[in-house]
């Protein structure tokens, strides 16, 4: 049997489809949410604003009560990074990724964490954290109490790891800043938690990246070696290859949009998993341009999307008078696409200041 081959064009277009940027749609942000399989959320801002280039209409309190509805909630999941995902969601994979949050406990505290026993400090966590939701700050205090020679952010860090947490409202919504608290999810959660999913989470993950390789799940998922458990399940997906041979997986009868199918320009927050769901990021940015997205200490630059591919990044300074988005292409660009830019950054900036403040778009070139 012939092996269809995707083209690094068709598969920026199935990626785009999928993530919802090929056009605005008119779906719920929690179906929205579902769908993309969870926003990244190192900080606050980002997934109101990957919501707002998605969806139409979409308002700041429609992500806001979901969240205070305990539809939404803010956790640590893919990679051990913080990530808005649905409620049934999180309950759904939380068990599931935990090799990603042993892998990044180790990573982040090799020794320190190693000699921690954790089922002792898990027990001591969750009637403190039962009690009433709890700042960072005060686990690690409370832990300090039976571990005093430890270091603090390890063990807190460890509970988070073992001990499935949400944050509660109002931290990680629009404008929150760091200060955040958490409670146990089995406890605020009014779903039940489900046990090794890998399967699904698969499944799911094709359905919002693929056409993909175990590898781009991998890296997406912050786990590795789940070739041999992926195994059993290959038979029942499509099989591609990429331009270079590398087998790629889908679901049947997902979209696979013609590669010249017309991308509009985006504005795509901080963080976004647009750009970091694949080993291979070729399909959405070029190797020689990820160095100006992919800052140090793990900072994601704000993107622009220029006919469906990273063409730029994106910023905004606000005073109290005035909001300033500054773009930085990454080639000059011609006037069309310089007014098609103006053009979506407008409602942008209304979006993210509304207080009635002046606007100004500052092309760096």
């Amino acid at each position: 049997m012939t092996i269809r081959i995707l083209t690094r064009r068709e598969l920026n277009r199935a990626l785009l489809e999928r993530q919802l940027l090929l056009k605005r749609v008119a779906i719920s942000p929690l179906a929205a949410t579902e769908k993309v399989l969870g926003l990244q959320a190192q900080i606050p801002n980002p997934p109101y604003i990957g919501l707002w280039t998605r969806l139409t209409p979409f308002e700041r309190d429609d992500l806001t009560r979901l969240m205070q509805d305990k539809q939404i909630v803010r956790a640590a999941f893919m990679r051990s990074t913080l990530h808005l995902m649905t409620a049934a969601d999180h309950q759904r994979f939380r068990q599931t990724i935990q090799p990603a949050l042993v892998k990044a406990l180790n990573a982040f505290f090799g020794k320190k964490s190693k000699s921690l026993d954790a089922e002792t400090l898990v027990a001591v966590a969750r009637p403190f954290l039962a009690e009433a939701p709890r700042s960072t700050g005060d686990l690690r205090a409370r832990l300090l109490q039976v571990e005093p020679n430890a270091d603090g952010d390890a063990l807190a860090y460890l509970v988070r790891t073992y001990l499935p947490l949400v944050q509660v409202p109002p931290g990680g919504t629009w404008g929150s800043g760091s200060q955040t608290t958490y409670t146990l999810a089995d406890v605020y959660l009014d779903i039940p938690a489900a046990g090794d999913n890998l399967k699904n989470l698969f499944l799911r993950y094709l359905a919002a990246f693929g056409p993909a390789s175990i590898m781009d799940f991998q890296v997406w998922a912050g786990m590795t070696k789940l070739q041999p458990l992926l195994d059993p399940h290959l038979a029942d997906l499509v099989q591609y290859r990429d331009e270079q041979g590398k087998m790629l997986f889908d679901l049947p009868d997902m979209p696979l949009p013609s590669g010249d199918t017309p991308a509009p320009v985006r504005f795509v927050p901080e963080y976004d998993n647009l750009v970091l769901a694949h080993a291979d990021r070729t399909r959405i940015i070029a190797d020689a341009d990820r160095p100006r997205v992919f800052l140090s200490a793990a900072r994601v630059m704000g993107t622009i999307l220029i006919d469906g591919f990273v063409g730029g990044t994106w910023k905004t300074q606000i005073t109290k008078s005035n909001l300033t988005l500054t773009i930085e292409p990454f080639q000059p660009l011609p006037p069309e696409i310089r007014a098609e830019l103006l053009a979506e950054a407008q409602p942008l900036m209304q979006f993210i200041a509304p207080e009635g403040k002046t606007y100004d778009v500052v092309f760096v070139e």
